[in-house]
């Protein structure tokens, strides 16, 4: 496969991300116009999140196992079409039921989406480039919520919030004609990024720990920032979007840096990633009454959490005990036990110990997972994707290659 394929359908499955991860998010900012278009409560349309979430977070392992066998570029076109046609649906949905069925229905193939596109796009190109793949994939979703979002929130704000549902839509579309075109059609189970380089269960169930307490640390935090930004640091209400994108900038700027470390040692860059958002949140609770530093630590917090889950791609590919879509399945599911539980935490938070104790508790629920992190270096073993292991002779002591004996 070329390179310039390649590369061009790398761009459209990270182009699925982007989509995906704005037609999620849409009816948080678009709350007040679907209640009162579709004449329910805001909290009527804050459950379609609720439930899009948890039908992400229970199907991703059952529905990956179940389509276990089926190519991945008939898998991928078929989830394509199928987001095209639920994000249709809600455009003329007439009810709420109506909506509330298609949204579910763009959820699982969400859930599948997110399991299958980690090994597609890897398989893309040679193994010593997981980590920058990856770390392009994890990027749509980050400039999703620094520009997607938004865009589709000033559309529906003067077009109506069908209409934001319509172009998320139509640029679906577009994706599904280049994956359908371009995207080998090669078997599941075929390709170096099927299974983990090296396979490690222990470290595979740590990497899921991680993902969830790291992921609700950051969630715990970010859920109310508006609120910490003008009660906490006292800055205009009007300042909340520009801070936002500027954490969303900083997250893509995160997850793209990160490649080249998640190439080189994965572990190292997990460690790293959740020790900066450890110390930014820190940070933020200690200093975030002052309006600059407040900004500041925000933005690096956004990175952080960015680079780390596109570490947790990465890592993925390497340490998947069986197949890597059940392995990814298996992390987005704990990822998203991650935001629900820490919106959950920051909920119950709130009104008993105010904005500024939910930053302290993202911060602390940080630490404890880089405490775990920190424990799986202790020891890996250093391995470059493809190469031999050294055999181990029956007595215990390793058997280098025949080469590297005659080298010595």
């Amino acid at each position: 496969m070329g390179r310039g394929r390649a590369t061009t359908v790398l761009i459209g499955l990270s182009g699925g991300t982007f989509l995906y991860t704005t037609a999620e998010a849409l009816p948080i900012g678009l709350l007040l116009p679907m209640a009162a278009d579709l004449a329910v409560s805001p909290a009527d349309v804050g459950m379609l999140v609720t439930a899009y979430g948890a039908v992400v977070m229970v199907a991703s392992v059952p529905l990956t196992a179940l389509v276990r066998r089926v190519p991945r570029r008939r898998l991928l076109s078929a989830l394509l079409a199928g987001f095209v046609v639920s994000n249709a649906v809600t455009v003329f949905a007439s009810g709420f039921a109506v909506l509330l069925a298609a949204r579910m229905a763009t959820a699982a193939t969400h859930a599948l989406f997110w399991a299958v596109v980690v090994p597609a796009a890897a398989e893309l190109f040679r193994p010593g480039l997981r980590g920058r793949v990856v770390a392009v994939v994890f990027a749509g979703g980050n400039v999703a919520l620094a520009l997607g979002v938004p865009a589709g929130i000033w559309l529906g704000e003067r077009a109506g919030w069908r209409a934001s549902f319509l172009a998320v839509s139509g640029l679906g579309a577009v994706v599904f004609v280049v994956v359908a075109a371009l995207l080998p059609a090669t078997r599941p189970d075929q390709g170096h990024a099927t299974r983990g380089a090296t396979p490690d269960a222990r470290r595979f169930w740590l990497l899921v720990t991680v993902a969830v307490l790291a992921t609700a640390g950051a969630i715990v935090a970010y859920t109310y920032v508006a609120l910490f930004v003008t009660e906490h640091t006292a800055m205009a209400a009007t300042s909340v979007g520009a801070i936002l994108l500027a954490r969303g900038i900083a997250s893509v700027l995160g997850i793209l840096a990160v490649g080249v470390l998640v190439d080189r040692n994965p572990w190292l860059a997990l460690i790293t990633t959740v020790a900066l958002q450890s110390l930014a949140l820190l940070g933020l609770y200690a200093l975030g009454h002052r309006p600059v530093a407040a900004v500041v630590l925000i933005a690096l917090s956004g990175l952080a959490f960015a680079a780390f889950t596109a570490t947790l791609g990465g890592l993925v590919l390497q340490v998947a005990p069986g197949r890597s879509d059940l392995a990814a399945a298996t992390v987005s599911a704990a990822v998203n036990v991650g935001i629900t539980g820490g919106a959950f935490v920051g909920g119950i938070t709130l009104p008993s110990h105010g904005v500024h104790r939910t930053v302290l508790i993202g911060a602390l629920l940080s630490i404890v997972a880089l405490v775990l992190a920190l424990t799986a270096p202790l020891r890996a073993v250093p391995s470059v994707p493809g190469a031999r292991r050294p055999a181990v002779s029956g007595r215990g002591r390793t058997r280098l290659p025949r080469s590297a004996r005659s080298a010595r």
